[in-house]
């Protein structure tokens, strides 16, 4: 398993990190299986989408805010129960079919790390499973 860094610089955020997942991945030399990876923190999460447009990202931060406010009746007093519940919606991990090295992602398809509660630094683990 390796771990990997990622710097929020806003509050709602979703972060490209296919890159560093494939260097990751590479670093493995695993040819066929698939890769884990996961976030270990309660209010931020990781998601495959579109990466050709980043309207996408957008519309769906903004969707996310509209069906889950900042502001409601919540009972946690940190006051950011919201973020917990978008990274229950988002997730905490996805598993990633790998052949011949590489990432079978769809044409358009891109990994983002989802912060929630930003600003912050967080980890993200990467795990390649399968055969070199």
């Amino acid at each position: 398993m390796e771990l990997i860094t990622v710097r929020s610089g806003q509050r709602l955020e979703m972060m490209d990190i296919t890159e560093k997942v494939e260097e990751v991945l590479a670093k493995s030399g695993l040819n066929k299986g698939a890769c884990l990876v996961y976030v270990p923190h309660t209010t931020a999460g990781v998601t495959v989408n579109e990466g050709a447009d980043p309207d996408v990202s957008r519309d769906i931060l903004e969707r996310l805010s509209q069906l889950v406010p900042r502001k409601a009746n919540y009972h946690h007093r940190e006051g950011n129960s919201d973020s917990h519940i978008l990274t229950s919606l988002v997730g905490s991990s996805q598993f990633i079919p790998v052949e011949a090295g590489k990432l079978l992602l769809g044409t358009w398809q891109r990994i983002f790390f989802c912060e929630f509660d930003g600003p912050r630094t967080r980890t993200v683990w990467i795990q390649p499973i399968g055969l070199r």
